[in-house]
């Protein structure tokens, strides 16, 4: 109350009366630049689809000349006639002489003899083919000789030469295997076969053996070789 009307003619006092005004008339002006910023986008974004929604129609115009018509093609020459070579027919002159006839038929001759009947031709006489088939060579058990191994000592040449199967060593198999075979006129040894085995292995090996054995003195009935069929044994042990 002590400052009451005093001083009101000084600036500040002009400042803090018109003050709110002064706020009031920044506000609307702030506002109104903001809006406008805002608004302006969004009209020229409407402006443009104004703009494009718009057809532009062009006319065009085509000129069809007309054409003048092409003369005609000239007609195709006439086809050329087909030249027919024609052989003139000779009929067959007939003479009489009985043995030839001759036929002429324009430039080839043919000559027929016709002196006598056709000669006969026999056919081959075939005569029958007979198969002999031999007997087969018997086959002794006992003769007046037996054959011979060729050093008489066939023991050793099996021992030197057996090879005792790994198979059989490892499960202790052990034995005789009885082997036959025929022993033929030249001393070969042939149908080798088991008679009496102990084991596959073993089998396999006695008749491998006597199949490599050398050729044997053959045996002999009346002074002649003969087939005799022999038997061997094989011995198989373990040491």
């Amino acid at each position: 109350m002590v400052f009451k009307n005093r001083n009101k003619e000084y600036g500040s006092y002009q400042l803090r009366k018109k003050y709110k005004k002064y706020v009031l008339i920044s506000l609307a002006i702030g506002l109104f630049l903001l809006g406008a910023v805002i608004a302006y986008p969004l009209i020229k974004s409407f402006l443009d689809k104004e703009n494009i929604g718009k057809k532009v129609q062009v006319e065009t115009s085509v000129e069809i000349t007309k054409q003048k018509d092409a003369p005609p093609p000239p007609p195709p020459p006439p086809p050329a006639e087909k030249i027919v070579e024609q052989v003139k027919f000779v009929a067959p002159k007939v003479t009489t002489d009985t043995t030839q006839v001759t036929k002429d038929f324009g430039k080839q001759v043919i000559m027929v003899e016709t002196g006598g009947p056709p000669p006969v031709v026999e056919a081959p006489k075939v005569e029958p083919v007979v198969e002999v088939k031999q007997a087969p060579e018997e086959v002794f058990t006992i003769v007046e000789e037996m054959p011979a191994f060729p050093d008489g000592d066939v023991a050793s040449y099996l021992a030197k030469n057996i090879k005792y199967p790994v198979v059989a060593q490892e499960n202790g198999i052990q034995g005789r295997v009885i082997c036959q075979f025929v022993v033929n006129k030249d001393g070969s040894i042939v149908d080798v076969q088991v008679v009496r085995g102990v084991d596959p292995s073993l089998d396999k090996e006695a008749v491998r053996v006597i199949q490599s054995m050398p050729r044997w003195t053959p045996g002999k009935q009346r002074n002649q070789p003969v087939r005799v069929k022999y038997t061997l044994p094989v011995n198989f042990k373990l040491q």
